[in-house]
């Protein structure tokens, strides 16, 4: 039951990031199924796209599915914390002036790119 919770928190920060200033999946999702929850780079992605599923991602879901490298169980928790956290961030990054918003998507950018260029 914790990793259900956890699964569904996932969901929820990266719902509402992806709300907020447009990303989630491929930016929050994935490293943290990495680094949090040990998935290979493949498992991640694909359980990720298999999130998103229907309609975007299904062809390459489906390939990712046949190759063994989704689990269907975690997707379907971290999507339904996706699908709130994104009401909560969207209403979030409307209540915020254009400038605020650009820092901050600028700033989650900046995060990640030094994270993916100087950390393993």
């Amino acid at each position: 039951m914790t990793d259900v919770l956890l699964y569904i928190v996932l969901g929820l920060i990266a719902g509402a990031l992806s709300g907020l200033i447009g990303i989630g999946g491929g930016i929050i999702i994935i490293p943290a199924l990495v680094l949090l929850f040990g998935l290979s780079q493949h498992e991640a992605q694909g359980t990720t796209l298999a999130l998103m599923v229907p309609p975007v991602g299904i062809l390459a879901a489906w390939t990712y599915y046949k190759q063994g490298y989704v689990d269907l169980q975690m997707a379907a928790f971290i999507c339904i914390g996706f699908f709130i956290g994104g009401f909560f961030g969207a209403k979030f990054a409307t209540s915020l002036s254009s400038t605020l918003l650009e820092k901050i998507f600028g700033a989650s950018l900046f995060l990640v790119s030094i994270k993916m260029m100087f950390f393993k």
